[in-house]
Formats: structure tokens, C-alpha cells, sequence
């Protein structure tokens, strides 16, 4: 991929992280069916299978971006509206690979980008501010920031679902 590099303390950091948000998402669904993880049990669209498939969709996404910039991201309105529910022939064990194939492919960028600082600009969107850029570690920090706001979503309809609490 991109070479060996030290894995610094600032890089095992980023990948601890990471391995600790991932780990509270995924339990979340432990020991549920398909159609638990696919169940709307509040008033809410979210489902347990459709964050994980959101978060691994995001996590794809942005390193996809750090890899090749903001046209590798790919900007298919569809396709996102996809990403939250499962489509015919996805299980949530089969949206647990995925996204376990995402986690490790994003662990080896982490460990193995010869350069945090690389930067690309941002998409065109209006949730960004015009001309802004991203470095591979800010967009590091954000898919923990996307996958730990996504576990708490998920803790709460898992707690709604039935009583399970991820922490507590």
C-alpha cells in the first residue's frame, strides 16, 4: 500500500481509539436477529443495522478521500439513503464484515500513511466552508468522532429495543 512506518505513539493512539469506539457500535448488536438490528423502536428512522452500515459507509468514504482526494469519495445521494437500511440479501452478519473489512483497511492506512499531514481539499458541500482542507489525521479524528456519536445512538435504540446498555 503506502510503505512502513514507525508506529508512532500519536499512531497507536488513533488506532486504540478507533478499536475502542468500533468495539461499543458492534456491541450494540450483539446476540440480535436481523430483525432486531432492522427494527425501528423509537420514533426515529435508525436502526441498529443501518448505523453500522452508515459508519462503515462514512469510514470507506473518508479514507477513500485520503487516498485520492475528494473525487474518490464518490457523491451519489442514493447511494447514501442506501446506506441506512439493509438491502436485499445483507444480514447484520454479513454488515458486520463489511464493516470489520473497513476497520482493517483504515487500521493499515493509519499505521502505514508515510504522512498525517497530507491534505486534500474538501468536497463541495455546504457543511464545509469554502477552500477548506483536511489532513489524513484530522479526517482520522473524525471517523472517531462519526463512530462515537453513532455508538450512542445505537446504545439508546439497543437500550430501547430491549434494556441492553452498551456501558452501565
Amino acid at each position: 500500500m503506502t510503505g512502513t512506518t514507525t508506529l508512532t505513539a500519536e499512531r497507536t493512539d488513533l488506532l486504540e481509539t478507533l478499536a475502542a469506539h468500533r468495539y461499543f457500535l458492534r456491541f450494540t448488536v450483539q446476540g440480535l436477529s436481523d430483525e432486531q438490528a432492522t427494527s425501528r423502536p423509537t420514533a426515529s428512522e435508525l436502526t441498529l443495522a443501518g448505523l453500522i452500515k452508515h459508519v462503515a459507509s462514512t469510514e470507506a468514504a473518508w479514507t477513500r478521500f485520503i487516498e485520492g482526494g475528494p473525487e474518490a469519495m464518490g457523491n451519489d445521494p442514493e447511494a447514501w439513503a442506501r446506506e441506512w437500511r439493509l438491502e436485499p440479501g445483507q444480514t447484520l452478519a454479513s454488515v458486520l464484515e463489511d464493516y470489520a473489512a473497513v476497520a482493517a483497511h483504515t487500521d493499515e492506512l493509519v499505521a502505514s500513511l508515510p504522512d498525517l499531514d497530507v491534505s486534500h481539499p474538501l468536497p463541495v458541500a455546504p457543511w464545509f466552508p469554502p477552500g477548506a482542507v483536511r489532513s489524513a489525521r484530522r479526517v482520522f479524528l473524525h471517523i472517531i468522532a462519526e463512530t462515537s456519536q453513532h455508538a450512542g445512538h445505537a446504545d439508546i435504540l439497543r437500550e430501547t429495543l430491549d434494556g441492553q446498555k452498551t456501558m452501565g
